[in-house]
């Protein structure tokens, strides 16, 4: 497999070339939302120039807006590993989708059902399912982590598991620690006891390839911010479970899909930029179409992050003043890493960081459970997180501006 040389990738990104001090802006704050390349922001202004209209018109301006859209499905379904564009349902973010989509499953839960979510993962895909639970009399359990390397417990979820269990939701990559969770194994494990099974994948989608068909899992969340696009959320469901159930919606919009789920009227100018976002990336890969470019673009993403991630967590080895938090090598994780320094505040170590223009995040990540059950709260962690735009040389400033810190 050729290598791609990713440092060139850095100039399709303005915001890259921002100096502080002299120097350039290092940004390791993706896990938050990674910075955008030219063309998604292109796209964006394209739409908003030339095609800016409302879906359903007899006019122009409006079938090309329709166009675009389907286009936007279509980039989406190869994103995900899908094959029907119509299963793609676009919203604000995965928060939004995920809260909103809960409601309506939970109409399917009775008095004694049993939802299952876990202590590792981002409280969009907790407090959702708590809540519908709560709303329906379901008993809600939580899966615990192996405290040493932060992944799930699969021992602790076999012992939940009954059939009562109606849901479990689980992500296949912690946004706090970089963990990857075996979903397939998960999803196979739920679906044995007669459970659907819910992912969220915001943070593994920059990383590597998102594939509901291998994971089999039933339903799918992820957000384009994460992966160099705008703010806006997708959401994947098997299309016999979009028609089955019933959405909280308006009278007069669509009852078929994807419009059924899509309440209000959709951001099609950021739609479009997630579009662009994903044809970004499929640029790295070779193949007869864009999910076969896909799937060659993020092993090669995978190869370089890897070695970056490598880099990081050896250094970070040699720090003796700091910990990393979860695995400490590049196995079963991506290159995102917390750590917690032994003097100082996870704030006043990225305080520290920043004032040497390099951007890293402080605190839980929303990823509340974990950090509860690893005793961190309420000063949480600092995280690292890189992406393919990332350099070695970044990591070096960083790893010497860690050795400054007394």
């Amino acid at each position: 497999m050729a290598r791609v040389n990713f440092a060139d990738c850095r100039k399709q990104f303005p915001s890259l070339s921002r100096q502080i001090d002299g120097q350039p802006a290092v940004y390791f704050d993706g896990p938050a939302g990674s910075q955008v390349p030219q063309r998604v922001i292109d796209a964006i202004a394209d739409y908003l120039l030339h095609h800016n209209a409302n879906h359903g018109g007899a006019f122009l301006t409006s079938r090309e807006n329709d166009a675009l859209f389907l286009d936007a499905q279509k980039a989406a379904t190869d994103m995900v590993g899908a094959a029907d564009p119509n299963e793609i349902v676009f919203g604000a973010n995965m928060t939004t989708l995920t809260f909103a989509f809960s409601r309506a499953l939970a109409q399917t839960w009775r008095f004694g059902d049993e939802v299952i979510v876990s202590d590792l993962d981002h409280d969009a895909n907790v407090t959702p399912w708590v809540m519908a639970g709560q709303d329906r009399g379901a008993i809600v359990k939580y899966v615990r982590v192996h405290k040493e390397t932060c992944t799930l417990d699969l021992d602790d979820l076999r012992g939940k598991l009954n059939p009562r269990t109606r849901l479990v939701a689980v992500g296949s990559a912690s946004n706090a620690v970089g963990t990857i969770s075996p979903v397939a194994e998960v999803a196979k494990l739920a679906h044995n006891v007669g459970a659907e099974v819910f992912v969220d994948a915001v943070h593994f989608a920059p990383h590597a390839l998102m594939d509901v068909a291998a994971w089999g899992c039933d339903y799918l969340v992820c957000s384009a911010y994460k992966f160099f696009g705008p703010h806006v959320g997708i959401l994947w469901g098997r299309r016999k479970r979009l028609e089955e159930l019933t959405p909280y919606k308006v009278r007069p919009s669509s009852n078929a899909c994807p419009d059924r789920w899509m309440t209000g009227t959709p951001n099609f100018e950021c739609i479009e930029g997630a579009r662009a976002a994903i044809d970004y990336l499929a640029d790295f890969g070779d193949g007869a179409d864009r999910r076969a470019r896909l799937r060659s673009a993020f092993a090669r993403i995978g190869e370089h992050e890897y070695d970056l991630g490598s880099h990081l967590l050896k250094g970070l080895a040699d720090l003796s003043n700091v910990q990393v938090i979860g695995i400490p090598e590049m196995h079963q994780r991506v290159p995102t890493v917390s750590i917690r320094h032994k003097l100082q505040s996870p704030k006043d170590v990225a305080a520290h960081l920043d004032r040497r223009g390099i951007f890293v995040w402080h605190g839980n990540f929303y990823a509340l459970r974990l950090s509860e059950a690893l005793g961190f709260e309420p000063d949480g962690m600092v995280r690292i997180g890189l992406l393919h735009y990332n350099t070695a040389e970044e990591i070096d400033r960083l790893l010497d501006a860690l050795r400054q810190l007394s």
